[in-house]
């Protein structure tokens, strides 16, 4: 499926990308002693933790339903998603932890127009991967290829500071290095906790939105046949949904007629909404007042 195989090269891409980033940022921060710098690459290596997390979720959830795993193994991916934002939750504190450190002991380092050499790289190949996995976002709605689009982006920010910092250090400014690190750790932290709510509703079962769930039941309205809706629920299925609902139909209509309704239904439902794996539907019938006249 050419969802699976698109994460597949994004992680593998995420991988080599930031091991070549988190070398030589790792060589030349711990060179010049900049904490921005060796803070990035600490950023690096929790990327490299996030692509290996990508690449692994992506292939359990890859895999077809089975006699286990009825409904497949979609939520494989918002379970990896999950341990990314764990990760990143706890670099962000390290990061902090050097930063302020690297503060209050009035910390310099060495200037090296290797600091700059750096960034540039480092902006130019996160910015590379944000658009390319920003399209395929748009393309799969997988929430693995956001993380990692956001990652990188958030990336290209801050390392942007950080050439900042670099650049005053040359004029002397040195107490930049220290707070650019501390802007690192706040957005990765941010963007762990975004990314850990996304993956706990879809684990917590939460709810198919309320404009999708309105677009199913602007397709019922259509269906004058069908009198009356109730009893909707909703479960994801990895980044798709199950849902069903009852509806009920002339009591008259024999029982091959009014599952014949529900049988159309659901295969209108799946094909006009992506967002649907499954749709089950029961059907009850109910006496019409022509009928309570009579």
């Amino acid at each position: 499926m050419q969802r699976f195989k698109s994460v597949k090269i994004v992680s593998i891409l995420g991988i080599i990308g930031n091991l070549f980033l988190l070398i030589i940022k790792s060589v030349i921060g711990f060179i010049t002693f900049s904490q921005a710098m060796i803070a990035d690459a600490f950023n690096s290596a929790g990327d490299i933790f996030s692509s290996l997390m990508t690449f692994i979720g992506n292939k359990i959830s890859s895999r077809p339903k089975d006699d286990d795993h009825n409904l497949g193994h979609g939520k494989a991916e918002y379970i990896y998603s999950m341990l990314i934002s764990i990760a990143m939750f706890l670099m962000s504190f390290k990061v902090l932890n050097d930063s302020l450190f690297a503060i209050i002991n009035n910390k310099k380092y060495n200037f090296s127009i290797w600091l700059i050499v750096v960034c540039l790289i480092t902006i130019l190949i996160k910015f590379t991967l944000y658009i390319y996995t920003k399209l395929l976002y748009n393309k799969h709605n997988n929430l693995l290829l956001k993380a990692n689009s956001v990652d990188h982006r958030n990336d290209c920010v801050l390392t942007l500071l950080n050439l900042v910092s670099c650049v005053l250090a040359y004029y002397g400014v040195y107490f930049l290095d220290g707070i650019v690190g501390i802007l690192i750790a706040i957005w990765i932290f941010i963007t762990s906790c975004k990314i850990f709510k996304e993956s706990y509703d879809v684990l917590m079962d939460k709810s198919i939105s309320d404009e999708t769930k309105k677009r199913v039941l602007d397709i019922i309205k259509l269906h004058d046949e069908i009198k009356c809706v109730n009893h909707f629920n909703s479960t994801p299925i990895g980044y798709k949904y199950q849902i069903s609902f009852t509806i009920y139909v002339d009591g008259n209509l024999s029982t091959f007629d009014s599952h014949d309704i529900a049988n159309n239904l659901e295969k209108e439902i799946n094909s006009k909404i992506s967002e649907i794996y499954l749709t089950v539907i029961h059907v009850n019938p109910i006496v019409l007042l022509d009928d309570e006249n009579n």
